[in-house]
């Protein structure tokens, strides 16, 4: 009888041990495609990251209890007074018919490279191309006068979302002023940690609000 129980212990165990070891590798597998995916979107086209980078932001203003169509809109077209047409990727609207602008921007190819640099010269190399990417992109939303537009009551400032905090401390490393800059330049960058906090106070605005 003791032969047979522990047996039976035996064979019980044996298939916990493969039920739990079948769930380490779908849980291994899901784990390797999310990073195939994010491989794909660092070293892809440029159209290809800025998909990623709306997606990280969307999923960040839906997990903080806004609603799209109601406390935010997205892809929403504007026309300024000289025919410019300026769209950006999110417009959250606030009490009192105000309104925040968000941009994602990826560019992250050189943030990737640097990453996987086999030496430090080269790794220097491509951190200034990254830092030299983002200022580019500061210096473009700089440019785009949100706040002169009639249709909208915004703040003189638009964020500009990282969607990778290492990205950001990379950049900070490289060049400590570039974020102090480019809050001169009206452009207050954000990654997803800080970004969040932003729009839990919003949804808090508005949960007075009503």
């Amino acid at each position: 009888q003791r032969i047979e129980a522990v047996h039976k212990e035996d064979l019980e165990g044996r298939a916990s041990l493969t039920e739990q070891l079948r769930h380490l590798s779908e849980l291994n597998r899901s784990m390797t495609q999310e990073a195939q995916n994010l491989t794909k979107a660092l070293k892809g086209d440029q159209k290809m990251q800025g998909n990623w980078g709306e997606f990280i932001l969307k999923k960040l203003l839906e997990s903080s209890g806004l609603r799209e169509g109601v406390e935010f809109e997205t892809e929403k077209s504007f026309t300024e007074e000289s025919g410019q047409r300026l769209r950006p990727d999110v417009v959250i609207n606030l009490p009192d018919n105000k309104h925040v602008i968000i941009d994602s921007k990826v560019s992250l190819l050189s943030y990737e490279a640097a990453l996987n640099a086999d030496d430090e010269i080269e790794k220097q190399k491509h951190l200034k191309a990254h830092s030299a990417s983002l200022t580019k992109h500061i210096q473009a939303l700089s440019e785009k006068r949100y706040d002169h537009l009639s249709l909208l009551n915004a703040p003189d400032f638009v964020l500009m979302f990282i969607p990778i905090e290492g990205a950001y401390m990379m950049a900070i490393e490289q060049n400590p002023t570039i974020f102090e800059n480019a809050f001169d330049k009206r452009v207050a960058v954000v990654t997803p940690t800080t970004l969040f906090t932003t729009l839990k106070t919003i949804e808090q605005l508005w949960r007075y609000e009503r």
